[in-house]
Protein backbone atom coordinates (compact mmCIF):
# COMPACT_ATOMS: atom_id res chain seq x y z
CA UNK A 1 0.00 0.00 0.00
CA UNK A 2 1.46 3.13 -0.98
CA UNK A 3 1.50 6.42 1.33
CA UNK A 4 -0.99 7.96 -0.95
CA UNK A 5 -3.51 5.44 -0.03
CA UNK A 6 -2.73 4.81 3.70
CA UNK A 7 -2.04 8.40 4.90
CA UNK A 8 -5.54 10.39 4.20
CA UNK A 9 -6.27 13.20 6.30
CA UNK A 10 -8.77 12.13 9.10
CA UNK A 11 -10.99 14.76 9.02
CA UNK A 12 -13.52 16.48 6.57
CA UNK A 13 -16.09 19.41 7.06
CA UNK A 14 -14.60 20.24 10.51
CA UNK A 15 -15.41 16.85 11.48
CA UNK A 16 -11.81 15.13 12.68
CA UNK A 17 -12.19 11.39 12.34
CA UNK A 18 -10.93 8.00 14.28
CA UNK A 19 -9.99 4.64 11.76
CA UNK A 20 -10.67 2.03 14.36
CA UNK A 21 -8.09 -0.51 13.88
CA UNK A 22 -7.75 -3.44 16.05
CA UNK A 23 -5.99 -2.94 19.64
CA UNK A 24 -5.17 -5.49 22.00
CA UNK A 25 -3.14 -3.84 25.63
CA UNK A 26 -2.32 -4.26 28.89
CA UNK A 27 -4.12 -1.42 31.40
CA UNK A 28 -2.24 0.05 33.55
CA UNK A 29 -2.71 3.58 36.30
CA UNK A 30 -0.40 6.41 33.99
CA UNK A 31 1.31 7.56 37.00
CA UNK A 32 2.10 3.49 37.58
CA UNK A 33 4.08 3.32 34.47
CA UNK A 34 2.93 1.64 31.24
CA UNK A 35 2.40 -1.81 30.47
CA UNK A 36 3.11 -2.15 27.12
CA UNK A 37 1.67 -4.80 24.50
CA UNK A 38 0.42 -5.97 21.05
CA UNK A 39 -1.49 -4.07 18.50
CA UNK A 40 -3.21 -7.10 17.42
CA UNK A 41 -2.87 -10.02 14.84
CA UNK A 42 -2.56 -7.35 11.93
CA UNK A 43 0.86 -7.72 10.43
CA UNK A 44 1.28 -3.64 9.19
CA UNK A 45 1.11 -2.72 13.12
CA UNK A 46 3.84 -5.78 14.26
CA UNK A 47 6.53 -2.57 14.47
CA UNK A 48 3.79 -0.86 17.08
CA UNK A 49 3.18 -1.58 20.94
CA UNK A 50 0.12 -0.75 22.76
CA UNK A 51 -1.74 -0.32 26.10
CA UNK A 52 -4.48 1.70 27.61
CA UNK A 53 -3.96 3.56 31.15
CA UNK A 54 -6.06 5.04 33.70
CA UNK A 55 -6.30 8.71 34.08
CA UNK A 56 -8.79 10.33 36.73
CA UNK A 57 -11.56 11.44 35.08
CA UNK A 58 -11.77 14.62 37.16
CA UNK A 59 -8.31 16.21 37.93
CA UNK A 60 -10.44 17.57 41.31
CA UNK A 61 -11.06 14.02 42.44
CA UNK A 62 -7.97 12.33 41.55
CA UNK A 63 -9.10 9.13 43.51
CA UNK A 64 -12.55 9.11 42.30
CA UNK A 65 -13.62 7.70 38.54
CA UNK A 66 -11.00 6.99 35.97
CA UNK A 67 -10.93 7.78 32.02
CA UNK A 68 -9.41 5.22 29.78
CA UNK A 69 -6.50 6.33 27.26
CA UNK A 70 -5.24 4.25 24.40
CA UNK A 71 -2.03 5.18 23.34
CA UNK A 72 0.34 3.76 21.10
CA UNK A 73 3.96 3.69 20.19
CA UNK A 74 6.98 2.82 17.91
CA UNK A 75 10.03 2.41 19.43
CA UNK A 76 13.43 3.82 19.36
CA UNK A 77 15.22 2.25 16.62
CA UNK A 78 18.46 3.01 18.59
CA UNK A 79 17.71 2.46 21.96
CA UNK A 80 20.97 2.97 23.04
CA UNK A 81 21.09 6.27 22.14
CA UNK A 82 17.49 7.18 23.09
CA UNK A 83 16.70 10.01 24.88
CA UNK A 84 13.02 9.44 25.68
CA UNK A 85 9.55 9.68 24.22
CA UNK A 86 8.56 12.29 21.65
CA UNK A 87 4.57 12.44 22.35
CA UNK A 88 2.30 13.81 19.63
CA UNK A 89 -1.08 15.06 18.54
CA UNK A 90 -2.09 15.13 15.19
CA UNK A 91 -4.90 18.07 15.61
CA UNK A 92 -8.85 18.01 15.30
CA UNK A 93 -9.72 18.83 18.06
CA UNK A 94 -11.08 14.52 17.75
CA UNK A 95 -7.58 13.19 15.56
CA UNK A 96 -6.78 9.91 16.84
CA UNK A 97 -3.27 9.78 17.88
CA UNK A 98 -3.27 6.33 17.75
CA UNK A 99 -4.22 5.92 14.18
CA UNK A 100 -1.86 9.41 13.37
CA UNK A 101 1.33 7.12 14.55
CA UNK A 102 0.25 3.69 13.39
CA UNK A 103 -0.11 5.02 9.80
CA UNK A 104 2.39 7.49 9.53
CA UNK A 105 4.71 7.68 12.01
CA UNK A 106 7.61 5.27 10.25
CA UNK A 107 7.14 7.87 7.59
CA UNK A 108 7.00 11.13 8.55
CA UNK A 109 9.80 11.39 11.17
CA UNK A 110 13.40 11.37 10.00
CA UNK A 111 15.32 8.02 11.02
CA UNK A 112 17.50 10.49 13.23
CA UNK A 113 13.76 10.78 15.14
CA UNK A 114 13.01 7.64 14.80
CA UNK A 115 16.59 6.42 16.52
CA UNK A 116 16.50 8.44 19.26
CA UNK A 117 12.79 8.66 19.99
CA UNK A 118 10.30 6.01 21.28
CA UNK A 119 7.02 7.97 19.32
CA UNK A 120 3.97 7.62 21.35
CA UNK A 121 0.59 8.77 19.69
CA UNK A 122 -2.63 8.93 21.96
CA UNK A 123 -6.39 8.75 21.66
CA UNK A 124 -7.27 11.99 23.62
CA UNK A 125 -10.13 11.45 26.23
CA UNK A 126 -13.35 11.48 24.34
CA UNK A 127 -11.97 10.38 21.46
CA UNK A 128 -11.45 6.83 19.22
CA UNK A 129 -10.20 4.54 22.02
CA UNK A 130 -10.11 6.63 24.28
CA UNK A 131 -14.05 6.42 26.32
CA UNK A 132 -15.42 8.25 23.47
CA UNK A 133 -17.89 11.26 23.82
CA UNK A 134 -20.97 9.42 21.61
CA UNK A 135 -23.79 11.43 20.81
CA UNK A 136 -25.98 8.35 19.52
CA UNK A 137 -26.63 5.01 21.48
CA UNK A 138 -24.84 3.04 17.94
CA UNK A 139 -23.39 4.32 14.85
CA UNK A 140 -26.24 3.16 12.54
CA UNK A 141 -28.33 5.77 14.47
CA UNK A 142 -25.94 8.39 13.91
CA UNK A 143 -25.34 8.02 10.58
CA UNK A 144 -29.24 7.75 10.16
CA UNK A 145 -29.66 11.08 11.62
CA UNK A 146 -26.95 12.95 10.18
CA UNK A 147 -27.44 11.78 6.32
CA UNK A 148 -29.08 14.37 5.22
CA UNK A 149 -27.33 17.12 6.68
CA UNK A 150 -25.62 19.24 4.45
CA UNK A 151 -21.85 20.33 5.00
CA UNK A 152 -23.46 24.33 5.82
CA UNK A 153 -26.81 25.45 4.38
CA UNK A 154 -27.83 27.65 1.95
CA UNK A 155 -30.61 29.92 1.81
CA UNK A 156 -33.29 30.49 4.35
CA UNK A 157 -35.33 27.57 4.01
CA UNK A 158 -32.12 24.94 4.87
CA UNK A 159 -30.54 27.82 7.31
CA UNK A 160 -34.23 27.25 9.40
CA UNK A 161 -33.65 23.32 9.39
CA UNK A 162 -29.68 23.49 10.15
CA UNK A 163 -30.02 25.43 13.31
CA UNK A 164 -33.05 23.06 14.16
CA UNK A 165 -30.86 20.11 13.13
CA UNK A 166 -27.83 21.16 15.47
CA UNK A 167 -30.56 21.84 18.43
CA UNK A 168 -31.42 18.03 17.84
CA UNK A 169 -27.81 17.04 17.91
CA UNK A 170 -26.49 18.90 20.83
CA UNK A 171 -29.62 17.21 22.87
CA UNK A 172 -28.97 13.90 22.05
CA UNK A 173 -25.16 14.40 22.80
CA UNK A 174 -26.37 15.63 26.36
CA UNK A 175 -28.79 12.85 26.80
CA UNK A 176 -25.70 10.18 25.70
CA UNK A 177 -22.32 11.39 26.86
CA UNK A 178 -22.91 13.64 29.57
CA UNK A 179 -20.04 12.42 31.47
CA UNK A 180 -17.89 12.37 29.36
CA UNK A 181 -18.64 16.03 27.82
CA UNK A 182 -18.25 17.44 31.02
CA UNK A 183 -14.45 16.66 31.68
CA UNK A 184 -13.45 16.50 27.92
CA UNK A 185 -11.44 20.01 27.47
CA UNK A 186 -7.92 20.53 26.78
CA UNK A 187 -6.63 20.99 30.19
CA UNK A 188 -7.72 17.72 30.89
CA UNK A 189 -5.92 16.51 27.90
CA UNK A 190 -2.68 18.66 29.17
CA UNK A 191 -3.20 16.98 32.58
CA UNK A 192 -3.72 13.31 30.79
CA UNK A 193 -0.73 13.98 28.89
CA UNK A 194 1.50 15.01 32.08
CA UNK A 195 0.61 12.16 33.69
CA UNK A 196 1.77 9.87 30.80
CA UNK A 197 5.16 11.71 30.34
CA UNK A 198 5.69 10.62 34.07
CA UNK A 199 4.55 7.17 33.41
CA UNK A 200 7.03 7.05 30.50
CA UNK A 201 9.71 8.55 32.63
CA UNK A 202 10.76 11.36 31.12
CA UNK A 203 11.55 14.61 33.02
CA UNK A 204 10.92 16.52 30.81
CA UNK A 205 8.22 16.62 27.92
CA UNK A 206 9.09 16.30 23.74
CA UNK A 207 6.36 16.91 21.81
CA UNK A 208 5.28 17.77 18.22
CA UNK A 209 1.55 19.03 18.00
CA UNK A 210 -0.19 20.00 14.56
CA UNK A 211 -3.25 22.13 13.75
CA UNK A 212 -5.08 21.77 17.19
CA UNK A 213 -1.74 20.25 18.33
CA UNK A 214 -0.81 23.65 18.74
CA UNK A 215 -3.54 24.56 20.74
CA UNK A 216 -2.87 21.38 23.37
CA UNK A 217 1.39 22.58 23.50
CA UNK A 218 0.14 26.26 24.44
CA UNK A 219 -2.16 24.90 27.58
CA UNK A 220 0.33 22.44 28.51
CA UNK A 221 3.13 24.89 27.79
CA UNK A 222 0.74 27.16 30.51
CA UNK A 223 0.17 24.15 33.09
CA UNK A 224 3.70 22.87 33.06
CA UNK A 225 5.87 25.32 32.16
CA UNK A 226 9.04 24.06 33.62
CA UNK A 227 7.85 20.05 32.56
CA UNK A 228 8.79 21.09 28.94
CA UNK A 229 12.01 19.89 26.84
CA UNK A 230 10.94 20.63 23.62
CA UNK A 231 7.74 21.46 22.08
CA UNK A 232 7.20 21.29 17.87
CA UNK A 233 4.26 23.74 16.84
CA UNK A 234 3.21 23.27 13.50
CA UNK A 235 0.21 24.77 12.05
CA UNK A 236 -0.56 27.42 15.33
CA UNK A 237 -4.32 27.63 16.48
CA UNK A 238 -4.46 30.48 17.79
CA UNK A 239 -5.30 30.09 21.25
CA UNK A 240 -7.39 33.74 21.92
CA UNK A 241 -9.79 32.73 18.76
CA UNK A 242 -9.96 29.83 20.26
CA UNK A 243 -11.19 30.05 23.28
CA UNK A 244 -12.74 33.93 22.74
CA UNK A 245 -10.44 34.96 25.30
CA UNK A 246 -9.65 37.93 23.12
CA UNK A 247 -13.32 39.22 23.85
CA UNK A 248 -14.68 38.71 20.15
CA UNK A 249 -18.24 37.60 21.11
CA UNK A 250 -18.33 35.83 17.39
CA UNK A 251 -18.86 32.16 16.81
CA UNK A 252 -15.95 30.11 16.98
CA UNK A 253 -16.01 29.03 13.42
CA UNK A 254 -15.60 33.12 12.61
CA UNK A 255 -13.00 33.67 15.30
CA UNK A 256 -10.84 31.03 13.75
CA UNK A 257 -10.66 32.43 10.31
CA UNK A 258 -10.64 29.70 8.50
CA UNK A 259 -13.33 31.41 6.21
CA UNK A 260 -10.42 33.76 5.50
CA UNK A 261 -7.39 31.38 5.28
CA UNK A 262 -9.16 28.97 2.98
CA UNK A 263 -10.00 32.00 0.13
CA UNK A 264 -6.58 32.88 0.39
CA UNK A 265 -5.28 28.90 -0.46
CA UNK A 266 -8.17 28.92 -2.96
CA UNK A 267 -6.98 31.92 -4.91
CA UNK A 268 -3.02 30.43 -4.82
CA UNK A 269 -4.57 27.37 -6.12
CA UNK A 270 -6.17 29.15 -9.27
CA UNK A 271 -3.24 31.12 -9.85
CA UNK A 272 -0.89 28.44 -9.69
CA UNK A 273 -3.11 26.32 -11.99
CA UNK A 274 -3.12 29.06 -14.37
CA UNK A 275 0.60 28.88 -14.36
CA UNK A 276 0.87 25.75 -14.79
CA UNK A 277 -0.41 25.45 -17.92
CA UNK A 278 -0.79 21.82 -19.26
CA UNK A 279 -0.45 20.64 -15.94
CA UNK A 280 -3.84 21.80 -14.95
CA UNK A 281 -6.58 20.08 -16.38
CA UNK A 282 -8.83 22.93 -15.79
CA UNK A 283 -6.56 25.47 -18.48
CA UNK A 284 -7.96 23.38 -21.31
CA UNK A 285 -11.45 24.93 -20.29
CA UNK A 286 -10.70 28.94 -20.63
CA UNK A 287 -9.70 30.67 -17.59
CA UNK A 288 -9.21 28.88 -14.07
CA UNK A 289 -11.32 31.30 -12.05
CA UNK A 290 -13.58 31.98 -14.64
CA UNK A 291 -14.52 28.42 -14.98
CA UNK A 292 -14.89 27.48 -11.39
CA UNK A 293 -16.15 30.72 -10.07
CA UNK A 294 -19.40 29.98 -13.48
CA UNK A 295 -19.55 26.22 -11.66
CA UNK A 296 -19.92 27.19 -8.17
CA UNK A 297 -23.08 29.37 -9.46
CA UNK A 298 -24.43 26.91 -11.08
CA UNK A 299 -24.33 24.17 -8.62
CA UNK A 300 -26.63 26.44 -6.23
CA UNK A 301 -29.33 25.58 -8.55
CA UNK A 302 -28.20 22.47 -10.61
CA UNK A 303 -26.36 19.80 -8.55
CA UNK A 304 -24.80 17.10 -10.27
CA UNK A 305 -24.63 13.50 -9.70
CA UNK A 306 -21.15 11.25 -10.03
CA UNK A 307 -20.91 7.78 -9.74
CA UNK A 308 -18.65 6.66 -7.60
CA UNK A 309 -16.00 3.38 -7.33
CA UNK A 310 -18.83 0.92 -5.26
CA UNK A 311 -21.41 2.07 -7.39
CA UNK A 312 -23.24 4.40 -5.58
CA UNK A 313 -23.66 8.48 -6.16
CA UNK A 314 -22.85 11.35 -4.68
CA UNK A 315 -25.01 14.57 -5.30
CA UNK A 316 -22.52 17.60 -5.88
CA UNK A 317 -24.12 20.62 -4.15
CA UNK A 318 -22.54 23.79 -4.10
CA UNK A 319 -22.27 23.13 -0.29
CA UNK A 320 -20.61 19.22 -0.98
CA UNK A 321 -17.92 21.15 -3.50
CA UNK A 322 -16.95 24.17 -1.89
CA UNK A 323 -16.49 21.22 1.45
CA UNK A 324 -14.86 19.36 -0.79
CA UNK A 325 -12.58 21.84 -1.86
CA UNK A 326 -11.30 23.22 1.40
CA UNK A 327 -10.28 19.48 2.45
CA UNK A 328 -8.05 19.00 -0.64
CA UNK A 329 -6.70 22.69 -0.19
CA UNK A 330 -5.00 21.14 2.77
CA UNK A 331 -2.34 19.86 0.55
CA UNK A 332 -0.71 21.07 -2.65
CA UNK A 333 0.14 17.55 -3.77
CA UNK A 334 -3.65 17.42 -4.21
CA UNK A 335 -4.46 20.17 -6.46
CA UNK A 336 -3.89 18.77 -9.97
CA UNK A 337 -6.63 16.44 -8.67
CA UNK A 338 -9.09 19.02 -7.09
CA UNK A 339 -8.43 20.77 -11.08
CA UNK A 340 -9.85 17.98 -12.39
CA UNK A 341 -12.63 18.37 -10.20
CA UNK A 342 -13.93 20.84 -11.36
CA UNK A 343 -12.58 20.74 -14.69
CA UNK A 344 -15.49 17.63 -14.58
CA UNK A 345 -18.08 19.74 -12.49
CA UNK A 346 -17.78 22.67 -15.41
CA UNK A 347 -18.56 20.42 -17.70
CA UNK A 348 -21.92 20.82 -20.11
CA UNK A 349 -22.97 17.43 -20.69
CA UNK A 350 -24.11 16.52 -17.25
CA UNK A 351 -26.62 13.79 -18.69
CA UNK A 352 -22.57 12.11 -19.56
CA UNK A 353 -21.28 13.05 -15.95
CA UNK A 354 -23.29 11.74 -13.95
CA UNK A 355 -22.21 8.30 -15.55
CA UNK A 356 -18.58 8.71 -15.47
CA UNK A 357 -15.92 8.13 -12.85
CA UNK A 358 -16.01 10.18 -10.04
CA UNK A 359 -12.71 12.21 -9.35
CA UNK A 360 -10.18 11.10 -6.72
CA UNK A 361 -10.74 14.49 -4.67
CA UNK A 362 -14.72 13.51 -4.93
CA UNK A 363 -14.15 10.00 -4.05
CA UNK A 364 -11.22 10.63 -0.85
CA UNK A 365 -13.83 13.54 0.26
CA UNK A 366 -17.08 11.17 0.59
CA UNK A 367 -14.88 8.45 1.73
CA UNK A 368 -13.39 9.62 5.02
CA UNK A 369 -17.05 11.24 5.86
CA UNK A 370 -17.72 7.83 6.58
CA UNK A 371 -14.77 6.91 9.16
CA UNK A 372 -15.52 8.90 12.73
CA UNK A 373 -16.75 6.95 15.51
CA UNK A 374 -18.91 10.34 16.92
CA UNK A 375 -19.17 13.79 15.83
CA UNK A 376 -19.04 13.91 19.90
CA UNK A 377 -15.20 13.43 19.07
CA UNK A 378 -14.70 16.71 17.67
CA UNK A 379 -17.05 19.18 19.72
CA UNK A 380 -14.59 19.41 22.33
CA UNK A 381 -14.81 23.84 21.58
CA UNK A 382 -18.17 23.00 23.13
CA UNK A 383 -17.05 23.06 26.44
CA UNK A 384 -14.29 25.40 26.94
CA UNK A 385 -14.69 28.00 24.48
CA UNK A 386 -16.70 30.24 24.42
CA UNK A 387 -20.26 30.67 22.52
CA UNK A 388 -21.84 33.64 20.81
CA UNK A 389 -25.40 32.62 22.82
CA UNK A 390 -26.87 33.78 19.38
CA UNK A 391 -27.73 30.79 17.50
CA UNK A 392 -30.69 32.55 15.65
CA UNK A 393 -28.13 35.17 13.91
CA UNK A 394 -25.93 32.38 12.83
CA UNK A 395 -26.81 33.32 9.14
CA UNK A 396 -25.94 36.69 9.97
CA UNK A 397 -22.28 36.08 10.60
CA UNK A 398 -22.41 33.65 7.72
CA UNK A 399 -23.55 36.33 5.14
CA UNK A 400 -20.82 38.90 7.06
CA UNK A 401 -17.88 36.28 6.86
CA UNK A 402 -18.66 35.57 3.09
CA UNK A 403 -18.20 38.67 2.28
CA UNK A 404 -14.73 38.26 3.12
CA UNK A 405 -14.22 35.09 2.42
CA UNK A 406 -16.69 34.15 -0.76
CA UNK A 407 -18.12 30.06 -0.35
CA UNK A 408 -15.55 29.63 2.48
CA UNK A 409 -16.88 31.76 4.87
CA UNK A 410 -20.22 30.79 5.39
CA UNK A 411 -18.65 27.22 5.28
CA UNK A 412 -16.71 27.59 8.32
CA UNK A 413 -18.63 30.11 10.25
CA UNK A 414 -21.71 27.39 10.68
CA UNK A 415 -19.33 25.26 12.47
CA UNK A 416 -19.67 24.82 16.25
CA UNK A 417 -23.21 25.47 15.63
CA UNK A 418 -24.77 22.44 18.28
CA UNK A 419 -21.90 24.04 20.38
CA UNK A 420 -24.67 26.78 21.08
CA UNK A 421 -26.99 24.00 22.16
CA UNK A 422 -25.21 21.39 24.11
CA UNK A 423 -25.41 23.76 27.53
CA UNK A 424 -22.47 21.18 29.15
CA UNK A 425 -19.18 23.50 30.20
CA UNK A 426 -15.92 21.96 32.07
CA UNK A 427 -15.26 23.97 34.82
CA UNK A 428 -11.51 22.64 34.65
CA UNK A 429 -11.05 24.31 31.28
CA UNK A 430 -7.84 26.97 30.84
CA UNK A 431 -9.51 29.89 28.70
CA UNK A 432 -6.24 32.38 29.21
CA UNK A 433 -4.53 34.22 30.05
CA UNK A 434 -2.28 32.54 27.34
CA UNK A 435 1.79 33.65 27.59
CA UNK A 436 3.70 31.51 29.97
CA UNK A 437 7.14 30.72 31.55
CA UNK A 438 8.30 28.11 29.15
CA UNK A 439 12.13 28.51 29.24
CA UNK A 440 13.21 26.30 27.20
CA UNK A 441 13.47 27.36 23.11
CA UNK A 442 10.14 26.47 21.16
CA UNK A 443 9.96 25.83 17.41
CA UNK A 444 7.18 27.00 15.93
CA UNK A 445 5.64 26.57 12.18
CA UNK A 446 3.48 28.46 10.07
CA UNK A 447 2.80 28.40 6.43
CA UNK A 448 2.52 31.23 3.94
CA UNK A 449 -0.77 30.21 2.56
CA UNK A 450 -2.52 27.37 5.36
CA UNK A 451 -6.14 26.95 4.69
CA UNK A 452 -7.33 26.02 8.49
CA UNK A 453 -4.62 27.91 10.39
CA UNK A 454 -4.45 31.10 8.67
CA UNK A 455 -0.57 32.71 8.63
CA UNK A 456 -1.83 35.82 10.26
CA UNK A 457 -1.70 33.50 13.63
CA UNK A 458 1.90 32.21 13.79
CA UNK A 459 3.91 35.29 15.20
CA UNK A 460 0.91 36.00 17.84
CA UNK A 461 0.94 32.40 18.94
CA UNK A 462 4.56 32.61 19.05
CA UNK A 463 5.07 35.64 21.22
CA UNK A 464 3.17 33.71 23.94
CA UNK A 465 6.62 32.14 24.37
CA UNK A 466 9.61 33.97 26.07
CA UNK A 467 11.70 31.81 23.45
CA UNK A 468 9.85 30.98 20.40
CA UNK A 469 11.47 30.21 16.95
CA UNK A 470 9.29 31.36 14.34
CA UNK A 471 9.81 29.71 10.85
CA UNK A 472 8.04 30.52 7.86
CA UNK A 473 7.37 27.66 5.26
CA UNK A 474 6.78 29.72 1.63
CA UNK A 475 4.23 27.57 0.32
CA UNK A 476 0.78 26.02 0.40
CA UNK A 477 -1.23 24.03 2.87
CA UNK A 478 -1.57 22.96 6.21
CA UNK A 479 1.27 22.37 7.69
CA UNK A 480 4.83 20.88 6.63
CA UNK A 481 4.15 17.55 6.67
CA UNK A 482 5.47 15.41 3.46
CA UNK A 483 6.44 19.41 2.20
CA UNK A 484 9.62 20.58 3.39
CA UNK A 485 12.75 18.58 3.70
CA UNK A 486 14.06 22.05 4.77
CA UNK A 487 11.59 22.28 8.25
CA UNK A 488 12.26 18.30 8.52
CA UNK A 489 15.92 19.03 9.03
CA UNK A 490 14.93 21.93 11.09
CA UNK A 491 12.83 19.77 13.93
CA UNK A 492 15.18 16.76 13.39
CA UNK A 493 18.12 19.05 14.48
CA UNK A 494 16.25 20.52 17.27
CA UNK A 495 14.36 17.40 19.03
CA UNK A 496 17.93 15.59 18.75
CA UNK A 497 20.43 18.01 19.20
CA UNK A 498 18.24 21.06 21.15
CA UNK A 499 19.46 23.06 18.20
CA UNK A 500 16.81 25.44 16.91
CA UNK A 501 17.20 27.91 14.08
CA UNK A 502 16.90 31.61 14.35
CA UNK A 503 13.58 33.06 15.34
CA UNK A 504 12.18 34.31 12.05
CA UNK A 505 13.92 31.60 9.83
CA UNK A 506 12.33 30.36 6.71
CA UNK A 507 11.97 27.02 4.50
CA UNK A 508 10.69 26.51 0.91
CA UNK A 509 8.40 23.57 0.29
CA UNK A 510 10.03 20.95 -1.88
CA UNK A 511 8.00 21.35 -5.18
CA UNK A 512 5.17 23.97 -6.41
CA UNK A 513 1.27 22.36 -6.48
CA UNK A 514 1.46 21.54 -10.11
CA UNK A 515 5.16 20.10 -10.37
CA UNK A 516 5.29 16.46 -11.92
CA UNK A 517 6.14 14.41 -9.12
CA UNK A 518 9.42 12.73 -9.35
CA UNK A 519 9.05 9.52 -11.07
CA UNK A 520 8.50 6.48 -9.02
CA UNK A 521 7.72 8.67 -6.30
CA UNK A 522 4.26 9.47 -4.89
CA UNK A 523 3.55 12.70 -2.64
CA UNK A 524 3.22 12.32 1.03
CA UNK A 525 -0.22 13.24 2.07
CA UNK A 526 -0.65 13.59 5.65
CA UNK A 527 -3.38 16.65 6.79
CA UNK A 528 -4.32 17.08 10.20
CA UNK A 529 -7.10 19.23 11.09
Amino acid sequence: MTPRTILRRLSVAGVALALLTPMTSAVAEAKNGIAWGSCGSDPKLKPFQCATVQVPTDYDNPHGPTTTIALTRLPATDPAHRIGTLFTNPGGPGGSGVDFIQQAGQLIYSPAVRARFDILGFDPRGVGRSDPATCYPTAADESKALANVPPFPLGAKEERQYIVDAAKLAVSCRTTSPDRFAHYSTANVARDMDRLRQAVGDDKLSYVGYSYGTYLGATYAKLFPNKVRALVLDGTLSPEWYSGSNGDKAPVGVRLKQGDGAYDTYEQFLAECKKAGANCALNQLGDPKTVVEGTLERLKTHPVDFTLPDGSTVKVTYAVAVAATFSSLYDPAAFPGLAELWAQLAGTNRAKLASSKAPEALVEWNRRKEHYTSIGSVLQPCVEAKQSGRPLAYPAFAAAADKRAPHFGAYRAWLGIQCEFLGIRDHDAFLGPWPNKVKAPVLVFGTRHDPATPYEATRPYADLYPDARMVTVEGWGHTTIGKSTCADAMITSYLTALKAPADGATCNQDRKPFDPEPAGKEALRLLPQ
